[in-house]
């Protein structure tokens, strides 16, 4: 395969990683393709770059489809632009910015030629969540009848009065991220129903939805149905009805999910085998599986196959070998030196005594 080409990005001998995206970017990421993004960053902070996808794979223990499935992740995050060849191939990855908001879109390349050759990182753009409203702005926004009910509502939900800090991120959510009153009390509402009352996780929650381009209530509760289905299908698959999934089991889930980044189909592949083998539900034993299948770079259901095909294979050479390594060994009366008897004679002697 023919390197990649890289565009250039800072002239600086260190790498460069954003705020912004370690707060907002690297908590809903899977660990490989953070991976991925900090070694296109290690290269580009060279004066000149390339990439072979191969080479790259060897260094970071993964395969070339985790590297692929990597780079489009970020490009559907809008972190780089993947170009390719007429043939078909990529053939150059250009870095973005990333964004200090979900609402807040980055400019073009044309109003930023810079920009255009890859990542810069300014120090005026602070991360979303760092930045603070005006105490004017606060005093005006604490003024407006739904801002006060919104407030009041949060304290409720959240069992306590809401400290300056917090109250500023809430104020943050409706007047920079324009996210609309019932929007954020549904925020707080879905956050606070999977025990959850930490600020910073509502905030990731936020702009995991701005990222997502959520903007009312129903694109809200249509993306977490859409995972509470998936919670259901598991439960049921591990012989689990008629309740909802605890925290933990929720915990379990989101990593085979969102960090594993599995399908269902092989998720509930672990949970049969782990039926099969405990005669009962257990999400521990369905993550050691599911573990060991990531380690080993299985993504599908046919990869899985290949490798207790393997395993059936070595076994049988195991067996085999153990037979042809075990001596023979005879039994230990047949060690013992038989005498040979006249028995006639024998029986005549008898009779002269």
């Amino acid at each position: 395969m023919s390197a990649i080409i890289l565009q250039k990005s800072s002239p600086s001998e260190v790498t460069i990683l954003s705020n912004n995206f370690i707060d907002h970017y690297m908590p809903r990421a899977n660990g490989e393709f953070v991976k991925v993004y900090i070694y296109l960053l290690r290269i580009l902070s060279e004066s000149e770059a390339s990439l072979n996808p191969e080479e790259m794979a060897d260094t970071l223990q993964c395969t070339e489809k985790d590297i692929s499935r990597a780079l489009k992740y970020w490009e559907k995050e809008k972190l780089m632009t993947l170009s390719y060849t007429p043939s078909g191939k990529l053939g150059c990855i250009s870095l973005h910015q990333p964004r200090t908001s979900g609402t807040q879109q980055t400019k073009t390349p044309k109003e930023h030629p810079a920009q255009e050759k890859g990542l810069s990182v300014s120090s005026s753009r602070t991360p979303a969540g760092s930045r603070r409203l005006t105490p004017d702005r606060v005093k005006e926004l604490k003024q407006n009848e739904t801002i006060v009910q919104l407030l009041y509502i949060t304290e409720q939900y959240l069992g306590k009065t809401l400290t300056p800090s917090e109250m500023q991120k809430v104020l943050y959510f409706y007047d920079e991220m324009k996210m609309s009153a019932d929007l954020i009390e549904y925020l707080i509402e879905y956050c606070v129903s999977r025990n959850h009352k930490s600020m910073r996780y509502i905030e990731t929650v936020a702009f995991a939805w701005a990222q997502e381009g959520i903007t009312t209530v129903e694109m809200a509760k249509e993306t977490t149905s859409r995972f509470r289905k998936e919670y259901y299908t598991i439960l049921k698959a591990m012989g689990i009805s008629n309740r909802n999934p605890v925290d933990t089991e929720i915990s379990y889930m989101d990593t085979w999910i969102k960090d594993y980044a599995f399908d269902t189909e092989l998720i509930l592949e672990a949970c049969s085998r782990t039926v099969l083998q405990t005669g009962q539900p257990s999400f521990q034993y369905t993550d050691k599986i599911l573990a060991g299948w990531k380690s080993k770079n299985v993504h599908t259901l046919n990869d899985v196959r290949c490798l207790d095909a393997e395993h059936k294979k070595r076994k049988l050479e195991k067996s085999a070998k153990k037979k042809t390594d075990t001596p023979k060994t005879q039994n230990r009366f047949n060690n013992f030196h038989q005498r040979e008897y006249d028995f006639e004679e024998y029986e005549k002697r008898l009779l002269n005594q």
